[in-house]
């Protein structure tokens, strides 16, 4: 206790001495400041000018040196001259200034004129400055604090006093603290030093005698059982709110000191019997008193740490599932709002608030909590059995309300929103959430929820009205003015109904066909085309087409596949969604919204995952057999048909990057119609899923060829480095596939795969013909749109396509449907091969002299050479008879006949020269 008083005299001390130093530094800094506006005005005094009166500018340099050599000599004899002329200039709004802040204010310096020098910042405190304010303070209010508990425990061991009189010394010391912060403060004590307006000494005083005091209390109950818990938590909860209040005087520090006492004075406090009414009516008295603290200084900090702390003990409360009370849960959220909305936001913003996207980020905290606790209201087992799901609705709907009255308070939306999604994800049987809130597990854990009844389906269809009214309602409102506000409104009002919907139909209905909930979905898709409508006519300027307006046409679009999934089966649900991103093109014509274009490309992306899902459109076994005319080309052909009249329709009205892409996705589709048809006429009617065919691959390298040609067109409508590069890649692709599986691989030479029985439209005409036929389009295609050697590239693959489909067409009309090497060769198709590799040769050279290709002439020149040693080498060993003459007949005049194409063509060259 000696060592306690010693140094509470020395700290007292130190005080004393600063303040004596720092009055002194003042009149030094009050002189300082004289000299400074002297230099400033011009004025010079009369011990410091010249004996000649006619100064030059020249020597007015001089005059500063003379007046600040005066002035140190004799700062007494200065002092009046300076009150005669001017006095201390003021200090710039919101600089700290060094001296004493007592000191009377001084009158306003003369009209001041160009300064010589522009003064200098004030500098950071220096180590010394730092040292005797902030830290001698600071260790000061700590040791004070610690002294208090120190003394009690010197009692104990020494046994000079008993328990009673060790905790009544500790209250008065606590008291005299208090009291001597408020003394201190009351003298008009303030932080005479720049940056240490931490080292609020009455602050510091009044935090450690709160200190004091919480600690004397706990230990009058939770040590010696002088006093009930009663009469404990009362006291404790007078000392929290008690300093809570002092801060208004003394700081936020003392604020969050008294908080957390508050907060943590429940968990000191032991009893038998638990009154979540004595609970949580503390709680609320203390966070209703934060809140007007925290209100009055806007400490936002102070705020979210008050909902911080009464939303943990919410959760701890209700982790108590079996003993929880409902009422108690409700009153908390309902005060947490409250004081949300009543207090802490009270006369805040106002219209403002509604032409501003800005939130108060304080209130993220309450959302979390309270939407937390309807969270756990609506999936514990416990709870629902009880009958809390309804009343955990109310409180998701009470946390919308507040959203609406309090536009700031967006938080609580989101927090909302994503609750309500959570619950009704959390009914669908495969991924039921949580069921034993009580012990602290949340989670997608598959276990079923006892939420699957008759409420969860009226509880679903309230939320879903709510959420969509208010939030289309909210979206028009914000519309003109906070449009991410907006936003969010018309998200949340799309979201959560749309979600309800999956839910209860994933839960509840029929997954084949349910016209019962199709015609919910039906009405969504009216709704939130009417809603979205309705929104764009409040927008500035009307109908520009917003966030806002997007994402409710964006919800129309998904409730309106969702209405042809539940309504149709697999077929007509391609089919429907193909021809449905017509409708949102169309709407262009009236309307310049440009979610609309987008609408119909999400159609177009819809359909492709719907058959990346089921190539055979309505299943594997309802496939007809029937060439054509079956299942694959409506589910193909119609959406080909759709995208393209989409994109026709976009170029007419919107244009821009929809159409682009609705044009690619009808290019795709129309491909893809052709090789589904061609593949399933191939294979008998049956499109499987086995080992990947010659025909296969040729599906995929018919895809490859013409995503690179979609890429190239939409590269030149709207120029990019990805589309240009990605296009070149594309046909990379198709190449390396068509060398290594068309040619190697796959090729029915090796693999002795059938060819099929139809004589024109077979493997060979798939696999060969069709690639050839697009590359050499596609070649043709980037010729001056893509580097020269990937159009040669191109061009040379479709060559060698072209002579390995007519190779191979006439090996299978000499062996039939098998055409593999170990089947041997005839000598009329030995002929035949010679005679056709001239033919295409020619071929070759007549296209590249009219396409002026180089690379078709080097090819053509290849194959002839080929063939020539073919005749040569092969034939003259194997022909025999007319064969062996007419091969050798045939070469002879077709070289010739080269021979002089080639004359005549060089004869016009020179005559066209010349």
């Amino acid at each position: 206790m000696f060592e306690s008083l010693i140094g509470l005299v020395a700290i007292i001390a130190l005080f004393v001495i600063i303040s004596r130093q720092q009055s002194r530094i003042g009149l030094v800094e009050r002189e300082l400041g004289a000299l400074r506006s002297l230099v400033l005005s011009g004025a010079v005094p009369s011990v410091a000018k010249p004996a000649e009166e006619a100064a030059t500018d020249s020597k007015a340099a001089d005059v500063v040196p003379a007046v600040a050599a005066a002035a140190m000599a004799s700062p007494v004899a200065s002092e009046p001259v300076a009150q005669a002329q001017t006095t201390e200039a003021e200090a710039p709004a919101g600089e700290a200034v060094s001296g004493p802040w007592s000191a009377g204010e001084a009158p306003k310096a003369a009209e001041p004129v160009e300064p010589i020098a522009a003064p200098k910042a004030p500098g950071k405190p220096d180590i010394e400055t730092a040292l005797g304010t902030r830290w001698a303070v600071w260790v000061g209010g700590i040791a004070l604090a610690l002294g208090g508990l120190f003394l009690i425990r010197y009692t104990i061991e020494a046994g000079i006093f008993g328990p009673g009189v060790r905790l009544t010394m500790a209250a008065v010391l606590g008291l005299v603290l208090v009291a001597g912060g408020e003394f201190v403060r009351r003298t008009g004590f303030k932080v005479p030093v720049q940056g240490v307006a931490g080292a609020y000494i009455p602050a510091i005083l009044t935090a450690a005698g709160a200190f004091i005091l919480f600690g004397t209390v706990y230990a009058a109950h939770g040590i010696y059982g002088f006093i009930g818990p009663a009469l404990a938590f009362t006291l404790l909860g007078i000392i929290g709110v008690a300093t809570i209040a002092a801060a208004l005087v003394h700081g936020l520090a003392l604020a969050g000191i008294g908080l957390v006492g508050a907060m943590v004075t429940p968990a000191l406090i032991a009893s038998q019997a638990p009154n979540p009414w004595a609970l949580f009516g503390y709680i609320a008295i203390v966070l209703a008193a934060t809140g007007v603290i925290a209100r009055m200084r806007d400490w936002k900090a102070l705020m979210a740490a008050a909902f911080f702390g009464t939303g943990i003990w919410t959760i701890l409360y209700m982790m108590d599932a079996p003993g929880a009370k409902l009422s108690a849960i409700l009153f908390i959220d309902a005060v947490t709002l409250a004081v949300l909305a009543f207090v802490w936001l009270s006369n805040r913003g106002g219209e403002a608030d509604i032409a501003t996207d800005r939130f108060d980020w304080p209130s993220i905290v309450p959302g979390a909590f309270v939407a937390f606790s309807a969270l756990g209201l609506s999936v514990d087992t416990t709870f629902v059995a009880a009958g809390y799901a309804l009343p955990g609705a109310f409180v998701l709907i009470a946390l919308v309300a507040v959203a609406l009255y309090r536009p700031r308070t967006e938080p609580l939306l989101h927090a909302a929103g994503l609750v309500s999604a959570m619950i009704y994800l959390g009914i669908i049987p495969p991924t039921t959430i949580g069921s034993d809130f009580s012990q602290g597990n949340l989670g997608f854990d598959g276990l079923p929820v006892a939420a699957g009844n008759a409420l969860t389906l009226r509880i679903g269809i309230g939320l879903g009205l709510v959420f969509a009214a208010a939030g289309f309602w909210a979206a028009r409102r914000f519309a003109a003015v906070a449009r991410i506000r907006a936003a969010s409104w018309a998200a949340w009002g799309v979201i959560v109904p749309l979600v309800i919907l999956i839910a209860l139909w994933f839960t509840y209905g029929n997954l084949d066909r349910d016209f019962v909930y199709a015609a919910v979905a039906a009405l969504l898709v009216v709704v939130f085309a009417a809603g979205g409508e309705w929104i764009a006519r409040a927008e500035q300027p009307v109908l520009k087409g917003g966030m806002a307006v997007s994402i409710a046409l964006g919800g129309a679009a998904i409730a309106g596949l969702l209405m042809l999934h539940m309504a149709f089966d697999s077929g007509w649900t391609t089919i429907l969604l193909g021809a449905a991103a017509i409708v949102p093109a169309l709407a262009t014509r009236w309307r310049s919204y440009p979610v609309l274009g987008w609408i119909s490309v999400g159609a177009a992306i819809a359909v492709l995952g719907r058959v990346a899902f089921d190539p055979t459109i309505v299943g594997a076994e309802f496939l007809s057999k029937t060439p054509i005319f079956n299942w694959l080309l409506p589910g193909y052909g119609v959406p080909a048909l759709a995208f393209g009249f989409a994109a026709w329709q976009l170029a007419h009205t919107t244009n821009g990057r929809p159409r682009l892409a609705m044009e690619a996705a009808s290019a795709l589709f129309a491909l893809l119609a052709v090789a589904m048809l061609v593949r399933h006429a191939m294979h008998g009617g049956v499109i499987d899923t086995g080992a990947m065919t010659l025909a296969e691959q040729a599906i995929y390298t018919l895809i490859a060829i013409g995503a690179g040609a979609i890429l190239v067109a939409i590269d030149m409508r709207s120029p990019s480095s990805v589309l240009r590069y990605g296009s070149m890649a594309a046909g990379v692709v198709s190449v390396a596939l068509i060398v290594i599986r068309h040619f190697v691989v796959l090729n029915p030479l090796f693999t002795d795969e059938s060819t099929g029985r139809i004589p024109v439209f077979n493997l060979l005409f798939l696999a060969y013909l069709l690639p050839a036929i697009a590359a050499g389009g596609l070649a043709l295609y980037v010729r001056d749109k893509r580097p020269k050697w990937y159009a040669q590239m191109l061009a040379v693959v479709a060559a060698l396509l072209a002579l390995a489909y007519a190779t191979l067409s006439v090996r299978r009309l000499f062996k039939g449907e098998f055409i593999a090497l170990w089947s041997g060769l005839g000598q009329l198709e030995t002929y035949t091969y010679s005679a056709l590799w001239l033919v295409i040769g020619v071929a070759l050279l007549t296209a590249g002299v009219w396409l002026k290709s180089q690379v078709l002439r080097i090819a053509s020149a290849v194959l002839i050479a080929i063939a020539v040693l073919k005749v040569f080498l092969f034939d003259m060993s194997e022909l025999e008879g007319v064969l062996r003459a007419l091969s050798f007949i045939g070469l002879g005049a077709v070289l010739i006949g080269i021979g002089l194409f080639y004359q005549r063509l060089l004869t016009r060259a020179a005559k066209e020269n010349g």
